[in-house]
């Protein structure tokens, strides 16, 4: 069996949580290892602010903490995304807008979200799927308009740029999720990048449960206490410690990645030219990080037809999100704003292959083989 996924595994991980247990003796949030990662980021990502959080869900609540959502405001997304762009917010109250997708890229339309936009509106939200970016232009310009505050769920898009800048350091806040699905990992993980250096100060009490902590560790304070809203949003120094190796060598999996994702596009690039099926778009301003590679059949019949087949030759493929103003909660907390002329039809044409670090070319070049069979 082709797994879907597995996490990227590297001996030099266990080095470092061996370390973290024996040698620092310290387990708990915000010690080497976390402190690494934090740092490895920011420089990488030129971000004024990048802290580890519990995972990219965590990273997006304490955003929506930073937006100052209050019950009634208003915050506009794509359905097709993760259940945890839209919690976030609606734990705070807001009432979520839905705009339909590109289909070429399926990011969020942002030719659409002017039209979305009222008097509650505070906050866009661009999901980068797939590691590709946004219309991050058009959504700055929008949000400078109407003097909202923009938020890049890029969970998928670690080490992926738009013209030339880090996904997830655009907008006035962005999150990474160190899933284990993810192209780097630490079992359960994430970020808060905090790209306006107004926020940081705040940012850290709310990640600190809502204490000025981290400046008494700093020495700025002689004692912290309570002094805002927060959370215990910090990792554990194993799951940092886990995926500070990966961040080390960061680079190499990323070629790895993009590697296998060319060896998909060009070994099926002739079934799209024979219109048997479609491969994904990557715009010219767009740098994409290879978190995954899909292929889109003709109908979601076809899909399942396809599904089945590869799972009779040991491949586990799958499909991805179901749109969020389908689902009972999003009919709750949100409502889709104009036509669904591509969500949920893209959404359901879409299959997502292997791909992992691990994953062999031998592997890949079996996927596209029995891919090619299925039309045969």
């Amino acid at each position: 069996m082709i797994n879907f996924n597995e996490p990227v595994y590297l001996e030099k991980s266990m080095e470092y949580i061996k370390k973290a247990i024996l040698i620092n003796k310290r387990l708990n949030g915000d010690g080497e290892f976390c402190g690494l990662c934090a740092d490895w980021l920011e420089k990488k990502f030129h971000a004024p602010k990048i802290m580890l959080t519990t995972s990219c869900t965590h990273g997006l609540e304490m955003a929506s903490l930073l937006c100052d959502i209050q019950p009634g405001d208003e915050v506009i997304m794509p359905s097709y995304t993760f259940v945890s762009t839209a919690d976030a917010f609606v734990l705070r109250g807001a009432r979520v807008k839905f705009v339909d997708i590109d289909p070429k890229t399926m990011n969020i339309n942002a030719n659409l979200i002017e039209y979305a936009i009222t008097e509650r509106t505070k906050v866009i939200v661009p999901v980068h799927y797939a590691g590709v970016g946004c219309d991050m232009d058009t959504i700055i310009d929008i949000a400078k308009r109407h003097n909202l505050l923009v938020v890049e769920d890029a969970a998928q898009a670690m080490m992926a740029t738009y013209k030339g800048q880090y996904l997830g350091t655009i907008g006035d806040f962005g999150s990474y999720s160190f899933h284990e699905t993810k192209n780097y990992t630490m079992g359960e993980g994430g970020t808060i990048n905090i790209n306006n250096p107004a926020y940081i100060e705040r940012g850290e009490i709310i990640r600190e449960k809502g204490t000025n902590r981290s400046k008494f560790f700093r020495g700025e304070i002689d004692k912290y206490s309570w002094v805002d809203v927060g959370s215990s949003y910090l990792p554990s120094e194993l799951n940092a410690a886990y995926l500070y190796a990966q961040l080390e060598v960061a680079e190499q999996i990323n070629k790895k990645r993009l590697d296998l994702w060319d060896n998909y596009y060009n070994g099926l690039h002739d079934l799209q030219e024979q219109e048997y099926l479609e491969l994904p778009y990557i715009p010219s301003e767009c740098q994409h990080n290879a978190h995954m590679f899909y292929i889109k059949l003709k109908n979601l019949d076809q899909r399942t037809q396809m599904l089945d087949y590869l799972r009779k030759k040991g491949i586990y493929a799958v499909f991805h999100y179901v749109p969020l103003h389908s689902s009972k909660a999003g009919k709750e907390f949100g409502e889709f704003v104009g036509d669904d002329i591509y969500t949920t039809k893209e959404s359901d044409r879409l299959l997502r292959l292997p791909m992992f670090y691990g994953l062999s070319m031998e592997l890949s070049d079996y996927v596209i083989d029995c891919i090619h069979g299925f039309f045969r």
